[in-house]
């Protein structure tokens, strides 16, 4: 199956903030854990990732730093700041909303 970009575009965002809701990361791990959340079905790119997060930082939803990994490569990591807490859930109560319109309209039945 293949998104579109305009969904791929709309759940970006409030994707990579839960992801890092959850714990701070770099991109490539970013990348890696919307494939293994989507089954492998949403297959970012630096590309598309880079972007975003960049437009996070600037809107104060993120941070980034460099950190050492484990196999002592400087990376760049990201987490997320209050500010983007309060996003998150907003962007989840739309979601919601979003998914249980669409559920009712296709198990609605005549």
């Amino acid at each position: 199956m293949e998104f579109s970009k305009d969904l791929v575009a709309a759940s970006s965002i409030p994707l990579i903030l839960a992801i890092l809701q959850k714990e701070e990361n770099y991109g490539y791990a970013i990348i890696k854990e919307v494939a293994l959340l989507s089954n492998d079905h949403m297959n970012w790119s630096d590309g598309m990732l880079y972007p975003v997060l960049h437009r996070l930082e600037k809107q104060g939803m993120i941070e980034s730093f460099w950190k050492t990994g484990d196999t002592g490569r400087k990376r760049k990591y990201y987490k997320i700041t209050s500010g983007g807490t309060v996003h998150l859930q907003d962007q989840r109560e739309q979601w919601e909303l979003v998914f249980k319109t669409l559920k009712t309209s296709w198990d609605h039945k005549e």
